[in-house]
């Protein structure tokens, strides 16, 4: 899925109004400002030259619609065609995180945020280097889950669609829609591809599990920063003190990230005040994202891997470089930039969205994340091919798991 790294709760929901087409359609006249069509001339406008070599820019767009019109075998379906140019505008950018949202795609969104949607239950995850997309999380209790699908897994085809990164929404919105109905799909699972066919159903998304190891060290995995996880964290983190940890796990492996603000909350329980992270915009001007004096003084371990991404990189980079925590398990993805989430305003599409990456973000100590990632402070590589296990929570056969609990002891953990 997508990683919401908006600050301030950066959804900073925009109306923009996005013009694609229409230059060509009228009779334009090249004037120093805009005024409305005059009486007796319908078809004459007059607007800045600065607006009109605007439009010019889009005159073979134009062109080409109008040929479709005219000379296409069959009656085409020019909204399709529009919603298609939207789509297409963005992807120019060749970045996966950028794209735009049809109605019905950018209220599914929010549906998930939510914790529940109509779906087969898997949290997928792209990748920048290869451009494939992985199942990074199968939800309990699931579809995909009944169907045996695996962490891991490679999402090769949805329906007739063959997945990628840049097409990644697409397929989810494919794989999202009425209860009871099959979706087809094909994933690649080491050398091996898998055909299933599986039914949609409600799911619940849960974005926090806890319990105590071996009595006094507690244990969270936090698997996203969607909404309310900073709420749900904080109330795991409490019932765990209550039970008497002294010392606490925090597992962000497989986390892909999600809104900022989420992340930023988290790190300030534990952090002092001091700065979580900062952005840096195209033009050099930055955002800082501070931390209050809110401590919670325990020893403290923070399991990451490759697939822990955007937010999670942010939480885990805040608490290293402010010796905080200790990282044990490898380095995280490398997503080091965030995105505003825009609702469009475009004439008779209402409800229509779209994600555009507007900034770097650096850890506090002014180290890029981006396509570098974290290096943990203690690696701890699994053997090949337990990556796909989905261990079973607080199972210490992971040996990621192993050894956080040995370092956190290590710390003072008792």
């Amino acid at each position: 899925m997508k990683s919401f790294n908006n600050g301030k709760r950066v959804l900073a929901v925009l109306i923009i109004p996005l013009l694609l087409l229409g230059c060509a359609l009228l009779p334009v006249t090249v004037g120093d400002s805009v005024r409305s069509v005059l009486e007796g001339e319908p078809e004459t406008v007059t607007i800045s030259r600065e607006e009109y070599e605007r439009l010019s820019r889009y005159a073979e767009l134009d062109e080409l619609l109008q040929l479709v019109e005219y000379e296409y075998y069959q009656e085409p379906d020019v909204d399709a065609m529009l919603e298609g140019a939207k789509s297409g505008l963005l992807f120019g950018l060749e970045d996966p995180y950028t794209f735009y949202y049809t109605p019905e795609a950018y209220a599914a969104m929010w549906e998930e945020d939510k914790g529940e949607y109509a779906g087969l239950g898997i949290q997928l995850l792209a990748s920048y280097e290869t451009y494939t997309c992985a199942i990074s999380r199968v939800f309990s209790g699931t579809p995909a889950e009944a169907a045996g699908l695996h962490k891991g897994d490679v999402l090769v085809l949805v329906e007739d669609l063959e997945v990628n990164a840049y097409n990644l929404q697409e397929a989810v919105d494919i794989m999202r829609g009425e209860v009871g109905r099959k979706v087809k799909i094909q994933v690649r699972r080491g050398n091996e591809l898998l055909d299933f066919e599986i039914p949609r159903a409600i799911v619940h998304i849960n974005r926090v599990s806890g319990l105590m190891l071996d009595q006094d060290i507690g244990y969270i995995a936090l698997y996203d920063f969607m909404s309310g996880s900073n709420a749900e964290f904080q109330a795991q983190l409490d019932t765990l003190l209550a039970m008497g940890a002294t010392g606490l796990i925090l597992d962000l492996r497989d986390n892909p990230g999600g809104w900022v603000e989420d992340a930023q909350i988290i790190a300030d329980i534990f952090l002092p005040e001091c700065t979580i992270a900062y952005w840096e915009r195209r033009d050099g001007t930055r955002e800082y994202y501070n931390a209050t004096a809110g401590e919670v003084d325990i020893p403290l371990v923070v399991l990451v891997n490759e697939n822990s991404a955007s937010a999670s990189e942010i939480l885990a980079g805040a608490l290293q470089d402010h010796q905080k925590a200790t990282l044990v398990g490898t380095k995280t993805f490398g997503k080091g930039i965030v995105q505003h989430v825009a609702t469009l305003q475009d004439v008779g599409n209402w409800g229509a969205g779209m994600q555009l990456t507007i900034a770097q973000y650096f850890t506090p100590a002014g180290h890029a994340v981006h396509k570098v990632g974290i290096q943990p402070d203690v690696e701890v590589t699994l053997p090949e091919g337990s990556t796909m296990i989905q261990y079973e929570l607080g199972d210490l056969s992971d040996i990621q798991l192993a050894k956080a609990l040995e370092v956190v002891r290590g710390l003072g953990g008792e």
